[in-house]
This record gives structure tokens, C-alpha cells and sequence, in this order.
């Protein structure tokens, strides 16, 4: 059976979890959806991990009355595992803690339909507490919200959205050999060029794309057009402005979730890989941010209706420029992703930024002075988008209060004015990170000491590994 065949199945006029009173009982707000649902035998419920990988587990139907009202449990060391899904002792979220389960209970809003499987199911996304019933500090939403928190202190809203890029690849690969772009299913061919917002390269893939808008739509993702990028395979979407950035993040792992599985339907793959081609262009994760007051202005727009930004746009840029390196190991969290830091091929280089420059880490767009906003184009696409949007916001909100300098607006090229000044490998981002006050003050000491643990722990690994590179060119000739 075909995506959209599946997608019009599952079609339903109700709100994602089947009952639009916020006064409902879990139960009843489970068995509701249940209800408008009567075909969904199965529910994955989610808990994306400290890599922004989703853990979790499928149960019957008849659990989910039982989820949202008691709650489930996972183990805290979900959030001390690598990439590979490996516990990583160091985190101290395994042996101390007998590897102990702790609550995790739904997420509002995320009971939703999954579209692309034949036998029809849904998913919710979980939040982990401890057993005192206090958000777990480990968890990348929790650490997004304690930064949303400290805005909303101030009176301030951070209005943000996301910008993901991925390629549409084969599934069939042998092992070693390197990924290559799909078929086809209009004409049976391969891209091989690059055209940029070209809409012959949407048509060649159009059921798929439409099937991803369709799931979007059921799934209530604020998700807005798609375009084709730098190169052939290549594809952006972006999540339309919200005024919560959790729900924003909550809303990107689900917009990947949804790529990926509408992607296997149509028997091919997506990868949100940094860099998973050597001389195409890299993956990337952007995010726009505006803040308002509690009056609903942007505080980073000019009064006097100019379009170059008030000086709080200024202080704000001059934090994301000071904390930047301490962050890089939350914009590039992976061994390929320092692949992707590359000059010229949009993926910035230096704490440095322009209006309406995209060779800028930090670009403010052209547009109105009500919509004057940073976007901040660092981190590729293979980072955790709670721990982007927190680390964006983090160094925002730092800069208005310590009323930081922002370097001067860069012209033209920067990759040929400005010397490269982010961490460059990712042994120096993560001594960077498991260093830096900042990190310690914004996330907690916890949490960096966590996530430190498992990255180090996985770039170990990573580095431990003898290549098929290395025995074509070291294995006989030295």
C-alpha cells in the first residue's frame, strides 16, 4: 500500500490526541484518541536521547489508558547511551544508579497517528522525571526548558524556528561503500547536478515530498514548503515561528521521525548526516530566533522602524558570539560533523555576522523591522535540536544581560575576510565544552558532565576504528 494511501486512512478531523478540552483527564484523553482511532492496534511511545536519537518502545493499545495516567518507565541511563545506542559508565547514569527506571509520562500534543506504516499505529513523545517527580537534568527538553524559563522570568518569549536539511539516498549499500542519491520514482534516473531551489528536482521526488507535507499535516507539524538545496538528492523544510521553543524542538525530532519513515515507505532512506557525501554540501540544522517583550514587541527591532536592529539585536549577537566555541560541541556533536566545516560551502567558520549575509555564522535576514530576527547557521543537522535551540537562546539571553559586544557586521565574503576561530576537530569542541562556565551556568554541571561523558566515550570509539581508508593506503605500502 502506497504512503498517501495510508495517510488518507489514518485521516481525522479530531485534534491529535482526539479531544480538544484541557481540562480531560489523561484517561480520558487517551481513550478519546483511541476512540477516533478504532484501527490503531499499536503506539510507539518516544524518548529522544541525549544525540537527539529516539529511544523507546511499541505497546498495545490497550496500555495507553494506563501510560497517561500512571506514566512509563525507562531506565535514566536512556540518556547516558552513545549513538550506537552503547551505555557509557562515565556518565554515572548506569552502575550508581543500579540502572534504575525512572517516570516518564506524555508530552501534550504528541499523541498523534503514524501515516507510514502498513499496519496503522501512532506515537507520543515522553519526559523523563526523577522518582521526586523533578524534570530529569540529563534530558535535552528539560534543559531547553529551564532556558525558556529563565526568559520567561524576564517577561521575555523567544520566538524561534527550524531550517532542516536532508538527502533522500538508496537503501541498497554495500558495506564500505560510500551512499549514494536515490532513483527517481518520476524518472527512474539519479539527480547528478546541482539546481538549487530547482523544481524539476521537487517533481522527480514529488510523491515523497508530498507524503511528508500530508503526514505533517495529520501529525500537526508546523511544517512549511519544501526546496531543493546544493545539491542532487538534497532537501530543505522549515518549521514555521513558534513562541515555545520546546514545542518548536519537540516539533523538529517529529518532522525528522516522520522524513525518515515516509522515506523507508517509498523504499528509499533519508539521512540528516552532516556530511554524508565528500563534495556535496553538508546537512545543516538553522534556527531563526526574534525575542519579544511582554508586550508582544521584538525587542530586536529598531523603534524608529529602521532595518538594521536595535541595540539589544547587538548585545544578543555579541553573547552568541562570545558563547560559540564553549557550544560547539552541541552544534557539531559527531565525528563527521567537523567534515562539514568546510570553507565556501555555507557552513560558517568564525563568530562572525552580517546582515543578510549567508557566509556569516550569525545572519540577520532582510525583511521588515517587525520581523528582525538572527539566524544562527552553525550547527548541522545532526545535532539535538533541544540542545541547539538551548544553546542559541542560552547565548541570546547572556548577551542582553551581560550587555555584550558584537563584533562588527561583516560585508561580502567572510570566508576570506575572517579567520576561522571555531574549535576545529571534536577532541578541542568537547575539552571546550567540559571546561566552560557558561555551559556549567546555562545546562548545569550535571548535564555537562553527561554529555561530555558520552561524546568522549563515543569519540574514542570512533577513533579506535582501523578504516577501510587506511588499508587502501597504508595496508601495503608501508
Amino acid at each position: 500500500m502506497v504512503c498517501s494511501e495510508i495517510i488518507n486512512r489514518h485521516a481525522c478531523p479530531m485534534s491529535p490526541e482526539g479531544t480538544s478540552g484541557s481540562d480531560a483527564s489523561p484517561r480520558l484523553i487517551a481513550q478519546s484518541f483511541l476512540d477516533q482511532h478504532p484501527d490503531v492496534a499499536t503506539i510507539d511511545i518516544l524518548l529522544p536521547d541525549i544525540s537527539g536519537v529516539v529511544r523507546g518502545k511499541r505497546i498495545g493499545r490497550d496500555q495507553l489508558p494506563g501510560i497517561f495516567e500512571e506514566g512509563a518507565a525507562f531506565p535514566a541511563s536512556v540518556f547516558g547511551t552513545d549513538v550506537t545506542g552503547d551505555s557509557v559508565e562515565e556518565t554515572g547514569l548506569v552502575w550508581e544508579l543500579g540502572d534504575a527506571d525512572y517516570p516518564c509520562r506524555p508530552v501534550p500534543g504528541t499523541l498523534v497517528p503514524v501515516p507510514w506504516t502498513a499496519r496503522q499505529t501512532a506515537q507520543v513523545m515522553l519526559t523523563m522525571t526523577d522518582p521526586n517527580g523533578v524534570p530529569f537534568f540529563a534530558e535535552p527538553r528539560v534543559v531547553l526548558q529551564r532556558v525558556f524559563d529563565r526568559y520567561r522570568a524576564r517577561g521575555l518569549t523567544p520566538v524561534v524556528a527550524l531550517e532542516l536539511e536532508f538527502y533522500l539516498i538508496d537503501r541498497k549499500r554495500e558495506d564500505h561503500a560510500p551512499p549514494i542519491p536515490a532513483v527517481s520514482p518520476v524518472t527512474g534516473a539519479r539527480q547528478a547536478t546541482t539546481q538549487v531551489y530547482g523544481l524539476d528536482e521537487l517533481d522527480d521526488f514529488e510523491a515523497v515530498l508530498d507524503d511528508v507535507a500530508n503526514a505533517c499535516r495529520l501529525q500537526q507539524i508546523p511544517a512549511g514548503a519544501a526546496s531543493a538545496e546544493y545539491a542532487p538528492g538534497q532537501f530543505e523544510i522549515n518549521l514555521t515561528h513558534e513562541a515555545d521553543p520546546v514545542r518548536a524542538a519537540d516539533h523538529a525530532i517529529m518532522l525528522k521521525r516522520a522524513v525518515k519513515g515516509v522515506a523507508r515507505a517509498h523504499g528509499m532512506n533519508a539521512t540528516f548526516m552532516a556530511k554524508p557525501f565528500s563534495e556535496d554540501s553538508g546537512n545543516g540544522l538553522h534556527i531563526h530566533t526574534s525575542v519579544l517583550d511582554a508586550d508582544g514587541n521584538n525587542i530586536f527591532a529598531d523603534p524608529d522602524g529602521g532595518k538594521l536592529g536595535s541595540p539589544t539585536l547587538e548585545h544578543a549577537i555579541g553573547g552568541l558570539a562570545a558563547t560559540l566555541s564553549d557550544c560547539m560541541a552541541l552544534f557539531a556533536p559527531t565525528a563527521n560533523a567537523y567534515k562539514r566545516l568546510r570553507p565556501h560551502n555555507y557552513v560558517p567558520m568564525s563568530a562572525c555576522w552580517g546582515y543578510n549575509n549567508r557566509t556569516c555564522a550569525f545572519r540577520v535576514p532582510a525583511g521588515s523591522a517587525a520581523a528582525t530576527r538572527i539566524e544562527h547557521r552553525v550547527a548541522g543537522a545532526d545535532a539535538n535540536p533541544y540542545l541547539v535551540a538551548a544553546a542559541v537562546l542560552a547565548g541570546i539571553l547572556h548577551g542582553i544581560e551581560t550587555r555584550a559586544e558584537a563584533p562588527p557586521p561583516i560585508d561580502g565574503n567572510a570566508y576570506e575576510t575572517e579567520k576561522p576561530s571555531v574549535p576545529k576537530t571534536w577532541v578541542e569542541a568537547l575539552d571546550r565544552f567540559a571546561s566552560s562556565d557558561f555551559v556549567a551556568e546555562w545546562f548545569g554541571e550535571g548535564f555537562r558532565r553527561v554529555f561530555h561523558a558520552v561524546k568522549e566515550g563515543e569519540r574514542r570509539d570512533f577513533e579506535a576504528e582501523v578504516t577501510p581508508l587506511e588499508w587502501r593506503w597504508y595496508l601495503t605500502t608501508v
